[in-house]
């Protein structure tokens, strides 16, 4: 009866209804390209042969996004969900300020996990003196939401390090330029990484995305290619193509709310906007798009994007001289424009029943079957940064949160296999002279060669077919080896 009425409501909503929720469903379709990688976690990472699967009302989509992403939270306070955390307010190049909001304990832990770090090898987590950092990114709006809130939760109590990056002016962090950061502009979280890079050198650094947050970390792993510090990351239900996104017609009430807290964000720095952009007129708006396109793309914006850009970042120089339109406002910002560029590997999480996403026709699968440093994991349920599933105990837990842990200690394992075939290559070639260099020097050169090299005839010609929705055709498979030394593309 209550479902009946449930189903009733979302019709008179107009919201999107899935049939066959909370019924069985296949397991989780795992599109990836073969590699060792792939194999080592198809054997190893359990919790990805394990759908979530949850009984109806806890499965229903619509119901997921109201506890995981709408539900109330204390935004900036210091203990939220049962998790203290502590702040730290970035000063950039530019002016702005960031935040990073570190996780630093339990209410009913009031030992901090925070450890003090000293030069060494790292660990990935598992309360280890150098806990593994996981790097966390919001949704595009900055919201701390209950799904975020848990996954530090169950980071800390899997002993990993989590700290939720808050962009300028976003997340209680104020905002000091007369500019926010663009969708896809990752020089704010450029320096936000080399800062823990810097104080936390002996920590293995990981990221995980929320929602339209992925525009960002994608972003960042194109454009910082090889040279980025993170060693994994997992984007929960990504945002692949960032103008598809804006343009796409979310249902009303969801496109509704997002709105209005959109306009709360702006209308508390209007005064000291209005020099950059019209601020009135973007608070008149009545759509996400034509907000977007006032603050970013207007005349006024214009004389304000040389602050925004940092000559570390290659590629940042073209955006001085990209005229401020909305078509190259999203070739410089679409998540997948440099998609042939990143060294990581990358677990994307999508879902079939996520209202608040393009359908999923427009999944760039061809860029999954072709990159070695991409992986998608797809499931019949979880709707939107939610993945409930039954934990056994009569409870529930977030599905996807324990496959990105588990993914990330499953790659640490793999690589670590891969260092110590690399060290006995080297000692069983190099012979007596061999032994002269330490085994920590061996090792880091492994490891620059496992992570950071990267060869790009694969996809680099089809860049551009696969950055665009329209491309959906699945190339067949290239039987080609990648020859670095034990790398997990190999």
């Amino acid at each position: 009866m209550a479902h009946c009425i449930w189903i009733i409501t979302c019709r008179v909503l107009k919201l999107p209804h899935f049939p066959g929720i909370g019924k069985c469903q296949a397991e989780v379709r795992l599109i990836c390209k073969p590699t060792a990688l792939a194999s080592h976690l198809k054997k190893h990472c359990y919790a990805l042969a394990k759908p979530p699967l949850a009984r109806w009302p806890q499965a229903d989509p619509h119901l997921q996004i109201i506890t995981n992403l709408m539900w109330p939270t204390n935004e900036g306070a210091e203990l939220q969900g049962g998790v203290r955390f502590k702040r730290d307010n970035l000063l950039l190049e530019d002016g702005g300020i960031v935040a990073l909001d570190w996780a630093v304990s339990l209410i009913d832990q009031q030992v901090p996990v925070k450890r003090n770090h000293h030069p060494g090898g790292r660990v990935l987590g598992l309360h280890s003196s150098n806990p593994a950092i996981v790097i966390i990114i919001p949704n595009a709006l900055g919201r701390v939401t209950p799904h975020l809130i848990k996954l530090c939760r169950q980071a800390l109590q899997q002993g990993f390090y989590p700290v939720v990056f808050h962009r300028r002016g976003q997340g209680g962090c104020p905002l000091t330029t007369p500019h926010y950061q663009e969708f896809g502009n990752p020089t704010d979280l450029v320096q936000a990484v080399a800062y823990l890079r810097s104080h936390h050198p002996s920590s293995t650094l990981l990221a995980v995305s929320e929602g339209s947050g992925s525009g960002l970390l994608l972003s960042y792993l194109g454009e910082c290619g090889s040279s980025s510090y993170l060693t994994a990351a997992v984007c929960i239900s990504p945002v692949f193509h960032g103008q598809l996104w804006f343009e796409y017609e979310l249902p009303w009430l969801y496109h509704w709310i997002t709105l209005i807290y959109r306009k709360l964000q702006i209308n508390r720095y209007a005064t000291a906007l209005s020099s950059a952009m019209d601020a009135a007129k973007i608070l008149r708006c009545d759509s996400l798009r034509d907000m977007e396109e006032l603050m970013f793309c207007a005349t006024k914006q214009s004389d304000h994007r040389r602050s925004d850009s940092v000559d570390r970042v290659g590629k940042d120089s073209s955006r001085l001289s990209t005229k401020p339109d909305w078509v190259s406002y999203w070739e410089r910002n679409e998540p997948l424009r440099d998609a042939d560029e990143v060294a990581v590997p990358v677990l994307c999480l999508c879902s079939r029943d996520d209202p608040l996403l393009p359908p999923l026709s427009t999944v760039p699968e061809a860029l999954f079957h072709n990159s070695p440093y991409f992986l998608l994991a797809m499931t019949e349920q979880g709707g939107h940064c939610g993945f409930i599933c039954e934990d056994g105990h009569g409870g529930t837990t977030s599905w996807s949160h324990s496959v990105a842990l588990e993914y990330f200690r499953v790659v640490a394992e793999f690589f670590g296999v891969e260092e110590k075939k690399g060290l006995k290559d080297d000692f069983a070639h190099r012979g007596s002279q061999g032994l002269r260099h330490s085994a920590s020097a061996v090792l880091s050169r492994r490891r620059r060669s496992t992570l950071l090299r990267k060869e790009r005839p694969i996809i680099g010609s089809r860049r551009r077919q696969i950055s665009t929705p329209s491309d959906m055709f699945t190339f067949e498979e290239e039987q080609v080896d990648f020859t670095w030394n034990r790398s997990y593309t190999r």
